[in-house]
């Protein structure tokens, strides 16, 4: 696929998760009872990129965990027959607490749907946020970030690309163009 335009540099990166990081702990009125889960595979890196910036403000760790969504898509069998399972890490009660679900990109809404529905099976929060670094629109369920990097106007043949260091080895959004790809 091949880059129409980069959207954020690595300090734009920067800049929008230090941003989303005061937000979540203005928006909660400190850190007491909030925990980030990161939604496998970007949000992990995210989440805990929220989670360092949280800690110089406030001096305190926030816990972290890792939130795989796979066995909840609702386009499961439209993945593959054997699909990734990359794995659910969280390793602390979740009842309770505020949990800040973290993720890459929204879209059309159905991965914070299978998120939440995981969550739930996994415990009973106090409430459920949501922080993106992109959101470009195109919902098709009735979910919204409460913290969100960047929104950027997209069309449905347009691709949004997040590359995080700890997996890419660089930190850049770019955008692409899904029908120029398919036709090279």
């Amino acid at each position: 696929m091949i880059d129409k335009a980069e959207i954020m540099d690595e300090n734009g990166i920067f800049r929008a998760v230090t941003r989303i990081a005061h937000e979540i702990i203005e928006k909660n009125k400190g850190i007491d009872d909030i925990v980030l889960i990161g939604i496998q595979r970007r949000g992990v890196p995210l989440s805990k990129m929220i989670a360092e910036k949280i800690k110089g403000v406030e001096g305190k760790e926030v816990p972290v965990g890792i939130l795989d969504i796979t066995l909840y898509r609702d386009d499961l069998s439209m993945l593959a027959e054997h699909p990734i399972i990359n794995g659910t890490e969280i390793n602390f009660s979740i009842n309770g607490k505020k949990i800040v679900l973290v993720d890459d990109v929204i879209y059309t809404g159905r991965t914070v749907r299978a998120a939440i529905d995981a969550i739930m099976d996994i415990g009973r929060p106090k409430m459920i946020q949501l922080a993106v670094l992109i959101d470009r629109g195109h919902r098709e369920l009735p979910i919204r970030a409460d913290y969100v990097g960047k929104n950027v106007p997209t069309s449905r043949s347009e691709v949004v690309n997040v590359k995080l260091h700890d997996i890419d080895g660089v930190n850049v959004v770019t955008i692409s163009d899904l029908e120029r790809a398919n036709n090279q």
